[in-house]
C-alpha cells in the first residue's frame, strides 16, 4: 500500500511548479537536501519517477504531470475543507492568501493591510505580487484566496466582483508643463514607455492608444511603473499610469501630468475568488474594505 504523506504531496506540487530544487525549498521553508529527501521518498512509495533530474535541468516524468494533475484538486479540496472549517467557527479569514498585480500593489497595499488587520488583528496575511496569467492560475490551482487586480477577465469557475474605476493619466517631462494637452491621435508622434510584455497594463494601454501589439518597438520597456517615470523624467519618452499611482511615483520625479480631454482611458479594478470557495462572506466584506481603502463609495451589486 502507497505510504504517501500530505506534506510530500505540497513539497511534491512546489517542486512541480519551481522545476528548481532551491526555489521549491524556500517555498516550503525547508532545508534543500530534506525537500530532495522528502521527494525521493515519496517516488519510492509511489514506485514511479516523478522527475527527470539533469545537471542543469529538472522535469517532469511522463508519470509527473499526469501525478501533478491529481495532486492539484486535492490540495485544494483540503485547503477549502480548512476555510471551511475556520468559517464554522467564526474565526473570520483565520489565513487569506491574497493575489495583487504590480500597478495595484504599491499604492493600495499599505493602507489595506493596515484595515485588515484592524478588522481582525489574528488574521493571516499572505500577500502574492505577481502578473495577471499567474495569479489566475494560482487562484484556480487553490494557492490563492482571492486576488484584487483589472477586469474583466472572463475566466470560468472565476467570480469577479468590480471594485471601483479609476483614470489612466498620461506622464510628460516636466519641461512640457506649459504645453498643450496631448490628445490621443497625437499620441503616434510621441515615444511611448510601456511595461513589459505580461503586464495587463501594457494591454490596457496599447489598446486605448490603438497600437498594434505585433508591431516591433524599440525596446523601451519597463518592468515597474517607477522605472517609466523615472525615464520620462530622464527626457526618454512619455507613459501612462493610472490614477492612484500620481501622488507615489511623480514626487521624486522630474514630471507633470496630462489629464486626456473628452473619451478618457480608465481601468476596472475588482476582487476575484473561484466560485467554490466556502467564504463567499468573508470575501465580500474584503471586497467592502478593499473599497473603502480606495476611498470609493460603496456600490450596489448588480447581477
Amino acid at each position: 500500500m502507497m505510504n504517501v504523506t500530505l506534506r510530500q504531496l505540497r513539497y511534491f506540487k512546489a517542486l512541480a511548479q519551481d522545476l528548481h530544487f532551491g526555489r521549491a525549498a524556500d517555498r516550503c521553508a525547508i532545508s534543500q537536501p530534506a525537500l530532495s529527501v522528502q521527494i525521493r521518498e515519496l517516488e519510492d512509495g509511489l514506485g514511479l519517477q516523478l522527475f527527470e533530474r539533469q545537471p542543469r535541468a529538472l522535469r517532469l516524468t511522463s508519470y509527473g504531470e499526469a501525478f501533478e494533475d491529481r495532486v492539484r484538486p486535492i490540495l485544494q479540496s483540503i485547503d477549502e475543507l480548512g476555510d471551511w472549517v475556520a468559517t464554522t467557527q467564526g474565526a473570520g479569514f483565520g489565513r487569506l492568501r491574497l493575489g495583487i498585480i504590480p500597478t495595484i500593489a504599491p499604492y493600495l497595499l499599505p493602507n489595506l493591510i493596515s484595515a485588515l488587520h484592524t478588522a481582525d488583528p489574528n488574521i493571516d496575511l499572505h500577500i502574492r505580487e505577481t502578473v495577471t496569467p499567474r495569479l489566475i492560475d494560482e487562484l484556480s490551482d487553490g494557492q490563492l484566496d482571492a486576488a484584487i487586480l483589472a477586469l474583466p477577465l472572463d475566466e470560468p469557475g472565476l467570480v469577479e466582483t468590480p471594485v471601483f474605476s479609476e483614470e489612466m493619466v498620461l506622464v510628460r517631462p516636466d519641461k512640457d508643463t506649459a504645453a498643450p494637452p496631448i490628445s490621443v491621435n497625437d499620441l503616434a508622434a510621441h515615444r511611448l514607455l510601456l511595461l513589459e510584455e505580461g503586464h495587463c497594463f501594457r494591454d490596457q494601454a496599447m489598446s486605448f492608444c490603438n497600437l498594434n501589439p505585433n508591431r516591433r518597438r524599440d525596446g523601451l520597456d519597463g518592468s515597474s511603473l517607477s522605472t517609466l517615470v523615472q525615464m520620462v523624467g530622464a527626457g526618454i519618452g512619455i507613459t501612462l499610469i493610472p490614477e492612484m499611482a500620481i501622488e507615489v511615483e511623480t514626487r521624486s520625479a522630474a514630471v507633470c501630468i496630462n489629464r486626456f480631454v473628452g473619451v478618457k482611458p480608465t481601468r476596472s479594478i475588482g476582487v476575484v475568488w473561484r466560485a467554490t470557495h466556502p467564504m463567499e462572506t468573508a470575501l465580500n466584506d474584503l471586497v467592502e474594505t478593499v473599497r473603502s481603502v480606495a476611498g470609493r463609495p460603496q456600490q450596489t451589486h448588480i447581477e
